[in-house]
C-alpha cells in the first residue's frame, strides 16, 4: 500500500471523509483558541462541565422536533447559557467557589439531558446526541460549524487583548474599568457557541476533547497566548487527520479516534516539550558534568 492509499486516497475518493475532515477543522480552529484561555485562566474543566451543561437543551430539542439540528442547537445554547449564568451567580452569592458550582450543575445537566433522550429515543439515537456523527455531516452541520468557527476568531481578535489581561490580572482588569465582566461574558458566549455547535461533529460527550486537548499540548511547546492559539489550531487540525484516517483504514468510530490522536499529542508534548516537559525539566534538574553534588559537600 503506497502512501497515497495511506493519506489521500481516503479524502479524494469519498466525499463524506472530506465533509469530515471540513467539519472537524473548523471545530479545530474555533474551539482550541478558547481552549488556550481556558488553559491560561486555569478553568480547564470548565469546558468539561460546558458540554455537559448543553445536554438537557440539546435533548430537549429531539424531543419536541426529533433530530432538527435547529431546535437541539437553540435548546444546547439556553441551557449552556443558564447554566453559566446560574453557576457565576452561586459563586458570588455563597461560600461555594466557581469551580465547584460548574461541577455541580454540569452533574445535574448531564441527568437530566440522558433521561430526557432515553424517554423517547432509541440507545441510537443517545448515541448520536452524546458522540455526534462526524462522518454524516449534512450541510447544515457543516455550514453551522464553520460559521461559528470564524465568528469566533472574529470576535477573539476584537478582544484579545482585553482577555490576555484578564488571564494576567482580571483584579485590575475590573477596577481599572476594563470590561472585565462583559469580556468574561463574551468569552463565556463563545465557550457555548462552539460547545453547541460541535456537538453535531464530535457530541456532547467528546468535543470538549477538541477544545482543551489541543491548547494543553500547545502549552508546552510555545510560550506566548499567540503561539499556543496558532499551534492549538495545528494539533487540532492534524488530530482530525489522524483521527479520521484511523476511523477509515481500522474500521473504528471516528470522533473516539479524533480524541484519541489528539491525545497522543498532548502525551508526545508532556513528554517532549520544550516548556516544561518531563525531559526538560530532568535535564534542568542534572547537575552540569564536573560540579560536585551534593553542593557545598552536603550529606558527606
Amino acid at each position: 500500500m503506497t502512501l497515497y492509499d495511506l493519506v489521500a486516497a481516503p479524502f479524494i475518493d469519498f466525499g463524506f471523509m472530506r465533509r469530515a475532515l471540513a467539519g472537524a477543522t473548523a471545530l479545530a480552529f474555533g474551539a482550541a483558541p478558547l481552549g488556550v484561555f481556558l488553559v491560561l485562566r486555569r478553568m480547564s474543566l470548565m469546558g468539561d462541565a460546558m458540554a455537559h451543561a448543553i445536554l438537557p437543551g440539546v435533548a430537549a430539542g429531539f424531543l419536541l422536533s426529533g433530530l432538527s439540528l435547529t431546535a437541539m442547537m437553540i435548546g444546547g445554547a439556553l441551557t449552556g447559557l443558564a447554566v453559566s449564568l446560574l453557576a457565576g451567580a452561586v459563586a458570588r452569592l455563597t461560600p461555594l467557589r466557581e469551580d465547584a458550582s460548574f461541577a455541580a450543575f454540569y452533574l445535574i445537566s448531564l441527568g437530566l439531558g440522558v433521561l430526557l433522550v432515553s424517554v423517547r429515543g432509541s440507545n441510537m439515537d443517545l448515541l448520536h446526541v452524546l458522540f455526534g456523527t462526524v462522518l454524516g455531516l449534512g450541510d447544515d452541520a457543516l455550514m453551522l460549524v464553520t460559521v461559528c468557527a470564524s465568528l469566533t476568531l472574529i470576535v477573539l481578535a476584537i478582544v484579545y487583548r482585553l482577555l490576555v489581561a484578564e488571564c494576567l490580572d482580571p483584579g485590575f482588569l475590573r477596577a481599572s474599568g476594563g470590561g472585565g465582566s462583559f469580556v468574561h461574558m463574551v468569552f463565556l458566549t463563545l465557550v457555548v457557541m462552539n460547545l453547541v455547535a460541535g456537538f453535531q461533529v464530535l457530541g456532547t460527550l467528546m468535543v470538549v476533547g477538541m477544545m482543551m486537548l489541543p491548547a494543553a499540548a500547545a502549552r508546552f511547546w510555545a510560550r506566548s497566548a499567540g503561539g499556543q492559539i496558532a499551534l492549538a489550531c495545528a494539533v487540532g487540525a492534524c488530530s482530525a487527520v489522524v483521527g479520521l484516517l484511523i476511523s477509515y483504514h481500522l474500521n473504528v468510530t471516528a470522533s473516539p479516534a479524533i480524541i484519541l490522536s489528539a491525545g497522543a499529542a498532548y502525551l508526545i508534548s508532556v513528554v517532549g516539550g520544550p516548556y516544561g516537559g518531563l525531559v526538560y525539566l530532568a535535564r534542568r534538574a542534572k547537575p552540569p558534568a564536573g560540579s560536585a553534588w551534593p553542593p557545598n559537600g552536603e550529606y558527606k
